[in-house]
């Protein structure tokens, strides 16, 4: 029996409303039980790395089949960087509305009282996994287990290889060690395998107790680093030629020139993906064996364009970027019963479309009190809407919050307008350089049209104004991050790693860095805090602050670690932090070990 993880908020009340089983048919589908529902979502693979999409060298021979008999959003738009993608997916709501808003140092939490894809289909009586990349809270109470999934088998953080990985287990895609049910534990095999496998046998158990099951499968591949990919493929790669000569069709905008560096980088990120393809034929084979193949919708998109620029079908910019090689994702919606073969639709659609579009298939009615920002594309799939026109909204950039006309763009079914300031700052400097594209006829972005359509250029940026104004006012302190709870029942002890700190110094994860966590303490009294030092044996004073309160010990040996036992008379939102000193410098610890002993 699969068993129900317990809810770490107080549901919402509402009904979920179950159109009747019998004369209930979609658009001439008829439908006897609610399907099964798989997503599908690889990290960093860009709109041109797969052969339906044109690319000439890579083998996705399972997802290239997927797509000829699927039905597909052909003008689909995520965010540039893979958190607040995940934030849209799990809500149905813009990320600007959940507290994600970086992709680290805290801004990848989302707020635990959003409601998830996994919240509303548990409580609809469906199954409910995820195996891969959660991304959106290593801690409780924004972990996935906390968050409505059921079963869970993933990695902390970003992506294995960053500062949230287990200690001892750093950088491992072979052989890593995973968070299952929110227990550490060592696996073996290439990372995405072991995704697939537990997702796999996740559905047989399902299938076995005749229950309906959301299957929810996120890859931290292709993202990098590259140290370890799967063997075989990337020896086949190797001897492949990959150079940018192969890739004529990518007539719109120039790709950088070819070195030996990006020849191989590349190479270790196809045999990354077509890992991925093999692992979603066995996908196919195991719904078929089961006998589900027919009413499992399977879902297949990416979260960002590609690490690095690359073969994107012509068009321009990468993953951080809002042009559309950076934003563009492929949408396969796979469901026989309910989605013809070819069907198509060019409606312009985004992440946060998806969870209403399920919920509208599988005849589950909104929770009372959630207020989705998507809508369904699925009357678009099914031949039931034409194309209407509507706004998508998309801006990441880092930092605390988020900053009017910084890296945004704002789509409707003809124009396209954007800044296009970069990711990789807090703020930009001058007035914003806006560009305006007629996608229409121009659907690689090469004619800045602004000059000429000054009428429309105004609509839509009072159109992307309202929208800034309107999400940056969900919620008091609206921006404010998330808090880790500690001392609480159902996460003792807490690790807390660079991932989530708010770095006040230095590159934050740099050895010489500074920052700290927010926390709220759930109970008062004794803890103990283990330091784990960065790059160096911990020496000399080693201090520990919550709040205004500090506790510090004198090392004259150099260790590995130290716990230093502290006292909390006060409860709530506060901080935590420590620093050691190394060779007469004061730095921040890699991660520290919260525990309370009573």
């Amino acid at each position: 029996m699969i068993p129900m993880m317990k809810k770490t908020k107080t549901p919402r009340i509402g009904v979920f409303l179950l159109v009747a089983l019998l004369g209930g048919g979609l658009s001439g589908f008829a439908q006897v039980e609610r399907p099964n529902v798989v997503v599908v979502m690889t990290d960093d693979q860009g709109y041109g790395d797969f052969g339906f999409n044109g690319n000439p060298t890579i083998l996705t021979p399972h997802l290239d089949a997927m797509a000829s008999r699927s039905g597909q959003m052909t003008q689909f738009y995520v965010s540039p960087v893979c958190a607040p993608t995940r934030a849209c997916l799990m809500t149905g709501r813009y990320n600007y509305r959940t507290r994600c808003i970086d992709t680290y140092i805290g801004r990848a939490m989302m707020d635990p009282d959003e409601e998830t894809m996994a919240e509303i289909f548990s409580t609809a009586g469906y199954q409910t996994g995820i195996f891969g990349k959660w991304h959106l809270g290593d801690n409780y109470p924004m972990r996935a287990m906390d968050q409505g999934f059921q079963r869970t088998l993933v990695h902390r953080g970003g992506g294995i290889g960053q500062p949230s990985d287990p200690l001892g287990a750093e950088g491992k895609y072979t052989d890593p060690v995973l968070f299952r049910n929110g227990k550490a534990a060592q696996f073996y095999g290439y990372c995405t395998d072991i995704y697939f496998s537990g997702a796999l046998d996740f559905i047989d158990e399902s299938v076995a107790e005749g229950n309906p099951f959301l299957v929810y499968l996120p890859m931290n591949c292709p993202h990098g680093p590259f140290h370890d990919v799967p063997k075989a493929l990337y020896q086949y790669y190797r001897k492949q030629d990959l150079s940018n000569a192969r890739f004529a069709s990518d007539s719109g905008h120039a790709l950088p020139g070819d070195t030996e560096a990006s020849l191989d980088k590349r190479a270790r990120i196809f045999a990354m993906i077509t890992n991925v393809d093999e692992n979603m034929g066995r996908l196919f084979d195991r719904l078929k064996l089961l006998d589900v193949w027919e009413n499992t919708i399977v879902v297949f998109l990416v979260d960002n364009g590609p690490n690095g620029r690359r073969f994107v079908g012509g068009m321009r910019g990468a993953k951080t970027s809002v042009y559309e090689g950076g934003v563009r994702s492929p949408l396969l919606f796979h469901w026989p019963e309910g989605v013809a073969a070819d069907a198509r639709s060019s409606e312009v659609a985004a992440h946060y479309d998806l969870l209403p579009t399920l919920l509208d298939a599988c005849r589950i009615s909104v929770p009372a009190g959630v207020g989705f920002d998507g809508r369904s594309f699925l009357p678009a799939l099914q031949g039931r809407a034409s194309p209407s026109d509507r706004h998508v909204y998309i801006q990441a950039h880092r930092g605390n919050e988020p900053l009017r006309y910084h890296n945004f763009m704002v789509r409707n079914q003809r124009w396209k307008l954007l800044h296009a300031s970069g990711f990789g700052r807090e703020s930009f400097e001058g007035v914003p350089e806006f560009e305006l594209y007629d996608l229409s006829i121009d659907p690689l972005e090469t004619r800045n049209v602004i000059a000429g359509h000054p009428g429309v250029f105004a609509a839509m940026r009072r159109a992307y104004d309202d929208w800034f104004d309107d999400v940056s006012r969900s919620r008091p302190d609206n921006y404010a991050p998330p808090a880790i709870y500690i001392g609480a029942l159902e996460a003792n002890p807490v690790q807390l790693t660079r991932q989530d700190w708010r770095h006040t110094k230095g590159q934050p994860w740099g050895r010489d860095s500074h920052g700290h966590w927010i926390v709220d303490v759930r109970e008062t009294g004794r803890y103990e805090v283990t330091i784990y030092p960065k790059g160096a044996d911990l020496l000399g004073r080693v201090t520990v602050t919550v709040g205004s309160a500090e506790w510090s010990r004198f090392l004259e040996i150099p260790a590995e670690s130290t716990r230093i036992q502290i006292e909390l008379t006060q409860r709530g939102r506060t901080s935590i932090r420590a620093s050691y000193e190394v060779q007469g410098k004061r730095m921040g610890p890699h991660q520290l070990e919260v525990r309370r002993l009573e």
